[in-house]
C-alpha cells in the first residue's frame, strides 16, 4: 500500500484542527479539570506548541475556555445538548440540567399568515393561537420560541400554566392523542439588535434558528415554531442511519 505524502499545511489550518476536536471533547466533558499543558497537548497530536497556542486562542474567542499563568486551560462555560433525534421540548431535554421555566411574552389569537396557514392546514385568514416564550435554564436566557397552534388545540393549550410547562406535554394532555412526528430546518443566523437584547448576548452574535412542524400521531399538523437558540450554550445532537439503498 502506497502511504500519501504530507502535505504541508499552515499553522492556521492544523489549529482549527485541532480545536475542533477539543471543542467537542470539551463538550462531552473529557475536561472537567481543566484541559492538559500545552507540551502533552501537542503530543497527543502530533502537532508543535505554536499550533496547539493557536487552537486554544481559537476556543478562548469563542468563550469556550478561560487562560491563565498559574491556572492553566479552564472550562469557562458549557454547552447543553438538544437532540435531533427525539421529539421532546426543551424542559424534557434539559431534564437534570436545572430549572426550565417560560416567560410567557404574547399569548394570544392572530390572523394566520398564508405560510403558516399552509403549514398547519388552516383556511388562509383563520384565526391561530400564537405564543411568544424566552425559555430560561435557572437564570440563563436559552432560547425565544415563537409558536403557532392550529386553533382549537391552541386555544386549550393557552389556558393552562405556560409558565413551568412544555407545549409539547400540554398537547398532548389537551388533545388526548400523542405527538408523532417533526419536520424541521436548521440554520445559522445573526442575532438581530432585539434577540441579542433579548437572549442577551452581543448583536450579531451566532444563534441556531430552529423551524419545527410537529403533527400529531394521526398526522394533523398541530404546531408551527421558530425556535432562536443561543449557539454558545446549546449543541444540537443526533444518531443517523444509513439507509440501504
Amino acid at each position: 500500500m502506497t502511504v500519501p505524502l504530507p502535505i504541508h499545511r499552515p499553522r492556521a489550518d492544523r489549529a482549527r484542527q485541532v480545536a475542533d476536536v477539543l471543542r467537542q471533547a470539551i463538550h462531552a466533558g473529557a475536561y472537567d479539570e481543566g484541559l492538559p499543558a500545552e507540551q502533552q497537548l501537542a503530543a497527543e497530536f502530533f502537532v508543535s506548541r505554536n499550533t496547539i497556542r493557536a487552537a486554544l486562542a481559537v476556543l478562548k474567542s469563542e468563550g469556550l475556555i478561560d487562560r491563565g499563568p498559574k491556572v492553566g486551560t479552564q472550562i469557562a462555560q458549557r454547552k447543553y445538548a438538544h437532540g435531533l433525534d427525539r421529539l421532546l421540548g426543551l424542559k424534557e431535554t434539559l431534564t437534570g440540567h436545572g430549572e426550565v421555566r417560560n416567560e410567557v411574552r404574547a399569548a394570544t389569537q392572530v390572523t394566520a399568515p398564508p405560510a403558516v396557514a399552509h403549514r398547519l392546514r388552516v383556511q388562509p385568514g383563520q384565526p391561530v393561537m400564537f405564543i411568544e416564550r424566552l425559555r430560561y435554564l435557572d437564570e440563563l436566557p436559552l432560547s425565544l420560541d415563537l409558536t403557532y397552534l392550529t386553533p382549537h388545540i391552541g386555544d386549550l393549550v393557552a389556558a393552562h400554566q405556560l409558565e413551568t410547562h412544555d407545549i409539547f406535554a400540554l398537547i398532548e394532555q389537551v388533545s388526548g392523542q400523542r405527538l408523532g412526528a417533526a419536520t424541521l430546518a436548521l440554520e445559522a443566523i445573526p442575532a438581530d439588535a432585539h434577540s441579542a437584547a433579548t437572549l442577551q448576548i452581543p448583536d450579531g452574535a451566532p444563534l441556531l434558528m430552529l423551524e419545527r412542524l410537529t403533527r400529531l400521531d394521526d398526522g394533523q399538523p398541530v404546531d408551527l415554531e421558530y425556535i432562536r437558540m443561543r449557539g454558545d450554550r446549546i449543541t444540537m445532537r443526533g444518531n443517523l442511519i444509513r439507509s440501504k439503498q
